[in-house]
């Protein structure tokens, strides 16, 4: 199935942000939105989940104008991952996960024994089941990450929205994320996930949207969106994009010093 964005245009109220965004993608795939801080990319995702309204444009799902989606509906088509998450309690992990279950249940019900066979399958599907009985705000930064994605599991949708998933983590951590990204395309999912490092793109993406000041300056696979001179003009600042001379089609992207 295609998502696509369309022209979309828009902001807060007395603020417009993005102008005339123009990208789709499908299920499978990895896009990876990426662009120095204040560039529009969480603007752009609160529009997309609707939570901010476009001032032009549309979003569109298999040809079909999600504006007056019901919220049920909605909710079980995107799974949003944010950025930081601090909960008011010290839910248990598993409490965690099973709140996406919401999108699939009448009002004011439970959760039954289902909800928790499928909360758990989420957790063991990322390696963190033996996490479930332990308080949520006593696990690491890492830890917390992975189940963050298993409650956007839990919610069984189809399109995963993450906001810097890899942000504030340790290097294992930050490869683990990204590979976790990867294996859930692989397993048929639409992810689309901001970043603002390149070297990220250039591990997990299908394809990269670049963006600066609410435009988008290049879509495409990573290797022909980021080029130095496009990077560079991006981040205001010299950049080059370097190979690994053990593995050649692994490369990072470095300050250009000198």
């Amino acid at each position: 199935m295609n998502l696509a964005v369309e022209k979309l245009s828009g902001g807060y109220r007395n603020k417009a942000v993005l102008e005339q965004i123009d990208f789709s993608f499908n299920t499978g795939e990895v896009i990876c939105l990426l662009g120095p801080n204040g560039c529009g990319k969480t603007t752009l995702f609160k529009t997309i989940l609707r939570l901010l309204r476009p001032t032009e444009g549309a979003v569109r799902l298999g040809g079909e104008d999600i504006a007056h989606w019901p919220e049920r509906r909605l909710a079980r088509t995107f799974g949003y991952v944010p950025q930081a998450h601090t909960p008011p309690f010290a839910f248990l992990v598993r409490d965690v996960v099973l709140m996406a279950r919401a999108a699939h249940l009448k009002s004011f019900a439970a959760p039954g024994g289902s909800d928790e066979r499928i909360a758990d399958e989420a957790l063991e599907s990322l390696g963190v089941l033996h996490l479930a009985e332990r308080r949520y705000t006593e696990i690491s930064g890492g830890e917390r990450q992975m189940v963050l994605i298993a409650r956007a599991l839990a919610q069984q949708a189809p399109w995963l929205i993450l906001d810097e998933p890899a942000a504030s983590l340790d290097l294992t951590n930050q490869m683990k994320v990204l590979q976790t990204v990867r294996s859930l395309a692989a397993r048929g999912f639409g992810v689309l996930m901001t970043t603002h490092d390149p070297t990220h793109a250039f591990l997990c993406a299908s394809r990269v949207v670049l963006m600066n000041g609410g435009r988008i300056l290049s879509c495409d696979t990573p290797a022909r969106a980021l080029t130095e001179e496009r990077l560079s003009s991006a981040f205001a600042t010299p950049l080059q994009v370097l190979s690994s001379p053990q593995q050649p089609d692994v490369k990072f992207v470095v300050p250009r010093l000198g």
